[in-house]
């Protein structure tokens, strides 16, 4: 289920170790329909590849990259519309699940055209969309005042409007960048006491550079190499522990090629917290900065750009007895070594599986990973005779 960077991996290793797989949905549509236009990926090139067993469709293949340069969200939907061409073929189908039950020892699958589909094992590859986080302050506001930033495409329809964006990562600093870039009045609104940046990469780090601080997929430093290299061993560290390092780790910062951009263009008020939001001409915003003193601020609309929330029990695609026993223990339960969840026979990869296999996972980096870890174990349990 999904057709992103995730689904698309696990589908080429899935038909590449001779299994019987099909794939639902558009490939890479939240990526064209949901990432703003203009939009870069933060990721480097070299941890932007899908994952194919015989690693012959890296996004290298499909357009050669330099290290250090920015790849457009357009490029990456390209690319990965090409990989499932060749990797995926006519294993696709162009049509959304919308229900998933059970009926007798098969999972029943229910597609938008109203057709059902059997299958013994579900891997379900749904991405981000549905874990958008909107802060308390703003749930129940009408979209004409609030929306995520994942709602937008197309940011022009903002052009001479009032819009203020909350949060401090990428997403918030690329969507105020554009927004100003397309003509709104925007400002960014953070928590925090002041905004991080990420280096400027460097092809060639001295030996002591590389000693100190090491590159991986997924940034420099000795925890960053430890979460992109053994995700495997993330999952056998204490609960408490991966929930902290899942919270924290490569935390809200912004590329370094957007800086020149934002400074100058962007203000920010830092150091300011949401407490309450009203709808009336337009939003209202009641913020307490760090002292406890108050402040409003009235604007035409606002974009929550914090992130997204795993959180199970959303996943309304799932049949109620299906997600009751998917989230029983807690929003994101600690899956098997294989990505499969308390129900035997369904999967989760992505975003969804963060929590058991760390960083890795809320990035197209992990995909190779959560490819080969999930196609071992549906081997193991299809190539077994059904009991009779």
């Amino acid at each position: 289920m999904g057709a992103g960077p995730y689904g698309l991996s696990v589908a080429a290793h899935a038909l590449h170790a001779g299994l019987d797989a099909r794939v639902f949905g558009t490939p890479m549509r939240a990526w064209e329909k949901n990432m703003p236009s203009g939009m870069l990926l933060k990721s480097e090139p070299d941890a932007s590849h899908l994952a194919d067993p015989e690693r012959r469709h890296g996004l290298d293949a499909f357009h050669p990259c330099s290290y250090g340069e920015p790849v457009p969200v357009e490029r990456f939907v390209g690319y990965g519309r090409w990989f499932q061409g060749r990797a995926v073929g006519s294993a696709l189908r162009e049509s959304d699940v919308t229900a998933v039950g059970v009926e007798g020892g098969s999972f029943a699958l229910t597609l938008s055209q109203g057709e059902q589909v059997l299958a013994r094992t579900v891997v379900m590859a749904v991405g981000f969309l549905p874990f958008a986080h909107r802060p308390d302050p703003l749930v129940g506001l009408p979209p004409e005042a609030v929306s995520h930033s994942s709602d937008h495409h197309d940011l022009g329809r903002f052009a001479g409007r009032d819009v203020t964006v909350l949060g401090a990562g990428q997403s918030a600093l690329e969507t105020a960048t554009l927004l100003a870039e397309a003509g709104a009045s925007v400002r960014v609104v953070t928590r925090r006491g002041a905004l991080a940046w990420n280096d400027v990469p460097v092809a060639r780090p001295s030996t002591v550079s590389r000693l100190l601080a090491p590159r991986s997929g997924l940034g420099r430093g000795w925890r960053s190499l430890a979460w992109a290299r053994v995700p495997g061993a993330f999952r056998y560290l204490p609960e408490r522990a991966r929930g902290h390092v899942v919270r924290t780790a490569l935390g809200p910062a912004g590329s370094w090629w957007l800086r020149g951009r934002f400074d100058g263009a962007v203000p920010v008020i830092l150091g300011a917290r949401l407490a309450a939001a009203e709808h009336g001409d337009g939003v209202r915003l009641h913020l307490h900065d760090r002292s406890g003193t108050a402040t409003t601020l009235d604007t035409e609309h606002v974009i929550a750009a914090t992130g997204y929330r795993v959180d199970l029990a959303r996943l309304r695609v799932l049949d109620d007895g299906l997600r009751r026993a998917v989230a029983a223990t807690s929003p994101a339960p600690r899956l098997s070594p294989v990505f499969e969840t308390p129900v035997a026979g369904l999967h989760l990869v992505g975003l969804a599986a963060a929590a058991t296999f760390g960083p890795a996972m809320r990035f197209v980096y992990g995909c190779d990973f959560a490819a080969r870890r999930v196609t071992r174990g549906l081997v193991n349990r299809l190539r077994v005779p059904r009991s009779p």
